[in-house]
């Protein structure tokens, strides 16, 4: 069966920043009547036009009754949306919705639900950001609170906003800096893949790296037949789950779209491997070979232990050992050259095309976000509803997924497979999508189908011309993006 892929343009690459983020024209569907936005919202009109491209009730369009997601959810459902939020802050002050999903786009999609929920169900938006990411900053920012209000007195759906992780910290992971949080109040759900997941036939697990400097925790959960992921039961034991991610490129693994961002349903990020020490001569993927110099690889195996001796302890007084040890590095050894070069910098801790580590990690959650059930075992079939809205309005080029520049791009993706997705949303960034293992992996398997083989089981269904056959194009670049430092000339469309 073909997976279809509908590409709206739209009509600018600005977003409406007047919340509750209202349509700014009045449609008949509109399940709040008259309330409308005075300045333009294009990604709500944007929204909408997916649903036409993708031909859902087509014979109610232009009615009050057009419902174009019952083909998804039915009243009475859970229903969650899954945005990428990582963390409310750009390190370079740029454009933070070059990093995360914008709420116009949110709001657009949960009005849809809302007309399919018929006045019966729930409606959560759900992330687990980044360790750094101050979950009050990034409701105040995007305004996410105000949608709530105006939902909750307007309907009788329930709606709610979760912040799935169960901890956070101000700047790093030291334990001075941590802070407990609810985590997800569903609870969390562990999932063993083991030999079926990719990480299995992983040559070095002993050198693996998470999330954290707790290596031990991450090397322990995935060692052998032991393949662990912590996931949030919100997600898991909902009906309907609908990603919005963030068209934007990626250091670890090319690009980040439905499959990386999958990492944002995860509540133990330590068991998600980020790479692998050492060069690739090492048995490693943690830096391109010949990239360092012999001394900044001693410089760098250093910290390593002493991430390993002081941090993953995770105790205080050993913080301030370590902690004591960078300042009089900084104080008496680096002012006489003795460092590693900033800019060298950008490709190390898996930050290349050669990490042969972390698109397994991806290649897993997309799995078993697919195929396990609610008790955590996987299933031949897919488990859950699922669908993407991808916000590429403003998306990010160059050191994403954190530090992007912004790329005005002016498009939409929407699918209900979510391989094909961000198969058609890398070849529109000017990406060839077969150069990305955590999309070939899964392409390849033969014992689970995930609804693309070939690119050619993918349809895209746009009004933009040159779109239509962007998967068969070898020459055009499209949206024209540039890719992290570590995937320069490699992942870019060649004929």
């Amino acid at each position: 069966m073909t997976a279809q892929v509908a590409v709206v343009k739209t009509a600018s690459a600005n977003y409406c920043e007047d919340a509750p983020f209202h349509p700014s024209e009045i449609f008949p569907e509109n399940p709040f009547g008259e309330n409308f936005s005075a300045v333009p919202n294009p990604a709500y009109q944007a929204v909408r036009k997916l649903f036409v491209e993708l031909g859902y009730d087509h014979e109610n369009y232009g009615t009050r009754q057009w419902n174009p997601l019952k083909i998804l959810i039915s009243p009475g459902m859970t229903v969650v949306l899954k945005p990428n939020f990582v963390r409310s802050w750009h390190a370079e002050r740029k454009n933070s919705y070059s990093m995360i999903t914008h709420p116009s786009v949110l709001r657009a999609v949960a009005d849809f639900c809302l007309i399919a929920l018929e006045g019966k169900g729930k409606i959560i938006i759900a992330d687990a950001p980044q360790y750094d990411g101050n979950w009050s900053e990034l409701l105040e920012l995007t305004k996410l609170d105000e949608v709530a209000e105006f939902y909750r007195a307007n309907s009788e759906v329930e709606f709610e906003i979760r912040d799935l992780r169960p901890y956070w910290s101000r700047k790093r992971h030291f334990p001075s800096m941590v802070e407990p949080l609810n985590g997800d109040l569903q609870g969390t759900l562990k999932v063993n893949l083991a030999d079926e997941s990719q990480l299995s036939s992983h040559t070095a697990p002993d050198k693996l790296y998470g999330a954290v400097y707790h290596r031990q925790e991450t090397v322990l959960n995935h060692t052998g037949e032991k393949q662990i992921y912590e996931v949030s039961r919100t997600v898991m034991e909902a009906d309907v789950v609908i990603s919005i991610p963030k068209l934007k490129t990626h250091k670890k693994v090319g690009v980040t779209m439905n499959v990386k961002g999958l990492v944002g349903i995860c509540t133990n990020k330590n068991l998600i491997v980020h790479y692998t020490l050492g060069k690739p001569s090492e048995g490693g993927d943690q830096f391109p070979p010949n990239h360092f110099t012999p001394m900044e690889e001693r410089l760098i195996k250093t910290e390593r232990w002493m991430y390993d001796t002081f941090l993953a302890k995770q105790s205080v007084p050993l913080e301030y050992v370590h902690r004591s040890i960078y300042w009089l590095h900084g104080k008496f050894i680096k002012p006489f050259g003795i460092g590693v070069d900033k800019k060298k910098r950008l490709l190390d801790v898996g930050n290349w095309y050669g990490n042969d580590s972390a698109w397994r990690m991806a290649a897993d959650l997309l799995k078993l976000f697919l195929f396990s059930d609610r008790a955590g075992k996987l299933q031949k079939t897919q488990q859950r509803r699922v669908f993407s809205i991808i916000d590429g309005i403003v998306g990010g080029e160059n050191k994403g997924p954190l530090e992007p520049d912004p790329k005005e791009s002016k498009v939409l993706l929407a699918s209900e497979n979510l391989l094909a997705a961000d198969i058609v949303g890398t070849r529109l960034m000017g990406f060839d999508p077969l150069k990305i293992k955590m999309f070939t992996s899964l392409m390849n398997e033969n014992d689970w189908d995930y609804g693309v083989k070939e690119l050619s089981d993918i349809e895209i269904k746009t009004s933009v011309e040159e779109w239509k056959n962007c998967l068969t194009d070898r020459e055009n670049k499209f949206l024209d993006y540039k890719p992290y430092p570590g995937w320069i000339d490699f992942i870019e469309i060649k004929n």
